[in-house]
């Protein structure tokens, strides 16, 4: 019996876990508790999109796990709002940039060639740089700053699925 490749285990994951996600759903009636993350809801039929600001009060920067952030701060949906900020480069504050990854291979080993730059090295300060999820699929984001350095060793990358809105209102 031949084993599996590495895209068959993860697609065979990713299929245990929406058939779990919605079958749990399912059986409770759409609950408003979060199967996730406890002290989240997890009923957005009646929640308006969300603005969130990515690493929380430490904003976008070197040294936060920014995969557990998001572990913890979901479940994200369609149409929710990832704000960066983080500051302009000086001589004290390093760069940093955001990327959007077309895969999560390019995204596990921050191949940087198949990403695109979505957030300058300005954009994060002020107000933030604005990314929406548009739709339901697997975004990959992380800092393409010091030739890959800081997503690979500062774990300035994480990856999020938003869930649909049952509401066609937003």
């Amino acid at each position: 019996m031949a084993a599996f490749s590495a895209n068959q285990g993860i697609i065979l994951l990713l299929a245990i876990v929406l058939t779990l996600s919605y079958s749990s759903m399912l059986a409770f009636g759409f609950p408003t508790i979060n199967v996730t993350t406890p002290g989240h809801s997890f009923n957005n039929r009646n929640n308006r999109p969300r603005t969130i600001n990515v690493g929380g009060s430490q904003n976008w920067r070197f040294g936060l796990n920014y995969t557990e952030w998001s572990i913890h701060n979901g479940p994200f949906f369609v149409k929710d709002t990832l704000v960066f900020k983080y500051e302009a480069p000086n001589a004290t504050t390093p760069p940093h940039s955001v990327y959007l990854f077309r895969d999560y291979w390019s995204f596990r080993s921050c191949n940087l060639k198949r990403a695109k730059m979505v957030g300058n090295l300005n954009q994060g300060s002020g107000k933030g740089f604005k990314f929406v999820l548009q739709r339901f699929q697997p975004y990959f984001f992380a800092c393409g700053e010091r030739a890959g350095l800081h997503c690979n060793l500062g774990m300035m990358k994480f990856a999020v699925v938003p869930f649909p809105r049952w509401n066609n209102g937003y």
